[in-house]
């Protein structure tokens, strides 16, 4: 499966909307120039973002190795503008890098993207929404409505330091054999707790996560 680097976004700090953390970067601006990547290293200690230049205020929720770039597919954008009623800009969710031909929702948790640059990513969970991206949406209930319809995007960790280039391609090179989907394991860990043996088959979600889910079930 082949895609396109659609936008890259890059953000700032601004003021909190609505956490205890001081600022946010969930305002992201598409940028022109090519970014560096790198693994950000854990989450409260490390450089917080894979993107060079980008902002994380909440370091507690956001970031680390496993959260190292966030994805959103314009295919979901549309989805959403044509249910909400209003444009969506790539950037907007505050993902770094928004994609043009990939399956978000199908894509596999451990499947690796290689970029044009040389850039290699792996896909580790989706998002669960929060106050900060309902306050930055302004739509009411939008963390239980973000969450209900699965159209997550996709949390990435950095497997091949690199750049991401607009305009670059995207090819899904590795897809792992247990078929866990962004959307499957996404529905079992916030819906369907019956069926929490079944993320246990995909080791390339994230440690805490795996571990969480192990003594929930023992």
């Amino acid at each position: 499966m082949n895609g396109i680097a659609k936008s890259i976004n890059v953000g700032s700090p601004e003021p909190s909307m609505g956490k205890d953390a001081p600022t946010t970067g969930i305002i992201k601006k598409p940028v022109t120039e090519p970014v560096t990547v790198r693994a950000p290293g854990p989450k409260t200690t490390g450089l917080h973002s894979g993107v060079v230049g980008d902002h994380i205020g909440d370091t507690r929720h956001h970031g680390g190795d496993d959260q190292a770039i966030y994805a959103y597919a314009v295919e979901d954008y549309a989805w959403w503008a044509a249910s909400l009623g209003r444009d969506l800009p790539p950037g907007l969710f505050g993902e770094n890098l928004t994609t043009s031909g990939l399956d978000l929702i199908g894509g596999v948790i451990g499947e690796k993207w290689e970029f044009g640059s040389g850039l290699v990513l792996q896909v580790t969970f989706g998002r669960i929404p929060c106050l900060t991206f309902q306050n930055r949406m302004g739509e009411p209930r939008w963390v239980k409505r973000f969450a209900a319809v699965n159209r997550t995007g996709a949390y990435l960790r950095v497997v091949t330091p690199g750049t991401l280039v607009p305009g670059d391609r995207i090819t899904v090179v590795d897809r792992p054999a247990h078929g866990l989907t962004l959307a499957e394991s996404y529905e079992i860990y916030l819906h369907d707790h019956t069926r929490l043996a079944r993320l246990l088959e995909a080791p390339e979600l994230p440690p805490k996560m795996l571990a969480e889910v192990a003594e929930r079930l023992a």
